[in-house]
């Protein structure tokens, strides 16, 4: 039971993302509708399944855990689990404990996050005008947000800015948000907007801006180098030889990045899907309440869901439909 998760493609699985809420603050147009209906907080792992589950995972492998929703920090009592997922930071069966955020409980947390030995962070920001800011989250407050970035980064936290390209709303923003990053040592990713969950009003196809289309315009101000960085993501990065900050794309469009995929994800329910673009899942949960046995039965749940792991996803534009479109909402999967 201490060989490593290899799934059937030869792929190493060492990196789980755990979603633990699929509540929000905010109310994003790409990721959900704004009257969402969220899960009862009865079908939700508590703290203790969380850190159980992901024990589990550590002790077959896994080298990297990134905490997702939602808005991961407004679960009640959530730095219980961080602090708890530190002792194998401590003791080096974990190699980075990281975190997915839109900032909103930053200005709160960031020290304690600090403490628990976390050490980067990435925050959800597609703009940084505040009338758009509240435009595009529908309740979110950009001050507010940038305390946030302020507070993480006096507590030594390294920050990232991961920002969804949307044609139409922030493609006048390219160099204007490169050039803040800049200026505050931040790290940008671009990422092309998922056809996940239905959104009513909101068109994907009228949303997405192939990020080719961002770079060749970011090369016109700016000298790219590629560079061989993987910090264990699909992101795929370049260095701006001018400023010299590092910006990534993620384009799961454009350039399917699958091939080298060594993520899975688990939903604050239990579901372990192990693929973000396909509906197959397996159902944890059951395995993991489940005591007769210790953790075995749960051991096996994991090593046969791995052996399900999918080639790659199906997520398609350039019929002018969305090919591949997930039926359910990314903050259900984790971002």
């Amino acid at each position: 039971m201490n060989t490593p998760l290899i799934d059937p493609f030869q792929r190493a699985v060492n990196y789980l993302r755990v979603s633990v809420t699929d509540r929000c603050d905010f109310r994003c147009v790409y990721c959900m509708s704004e009257n969402m209906t969220f899960l009862p907080k009865k079908e939700l792992l508590t703290l203790e399944e969380l850190d159980r589950m992901c024990s589990t995972f550590i002790r077959l492998g896994v080298r990297k855990l990134r905490i997702t929703g939602g808005e991961p920090l407004v679960r009640r009592n959530i730095m219980t689990f961080f602090e708890a997922m530190g002792r194998y930071l401590e003791s080096g069966a974990l190699d980075e404990l990281t975190l997915t955020t839109n900032g909103s409980q930053l200005e709160r947390f960031a020290d304690q996050l600090y403490a628990a030995g976390m050490r980067r962070v990435n925050i959800s920001l597609d703009t940084i005008q505040e009338a758009k800011f509240t435009d595009i989250t529908r309740w979110g407050r950009l001050p507010q947000v940038m305390r946030g970035i302020d507070a993480a980064q006096k507590a030594g936290l390294r920050v990232k800015i991961n920002a969804v390209a949307l044609k139409g709303f922030n493609e006048d923003e390219m160099i204007p948000i490169t050039q803040w990053c800049a200026e505050r040592d931040m790290d940008l990713t671009w990422i092309e907007v998922m056809p996940m969950g239905e959104m009513g009003e909101e068109n994907r196809l009228d949303q997405y801006w192939p990020l080719k289309d961002l770079r060749a315009t970011l090369a016109e101000t700016y000298t790219l180098t590629d560079l061989p960085d993987r910090t264990g993501g699909p992101a795929r990065y370049v260095r701006l030889e001018e400023t010299g900050q590092k910006v990534g794309f993620i384009t799961p469009l454009t350039h399917n990045f699958c091939e080298s995929c060594n993520r899975v994800r688990l939903t604050c329910t239990g579901q372990l899907f192990m693929c973000l673009g396909q509906e197959d899942m397996a159902d944890l949960r059951g395995a993991l309440r489940d005591n007769a046995e210790g953790e075995g039965k749960l051991e096996e749940a994991i090593r046969a869901a791995i052996a399900l792991k999918p080639k790659g996803h199906d997520f398609d534009y350039s019929r002018q439909r969305v090919d591949g479109q997930m039926s359910r909402h990314m903050s259900h999967t984790g971002g």
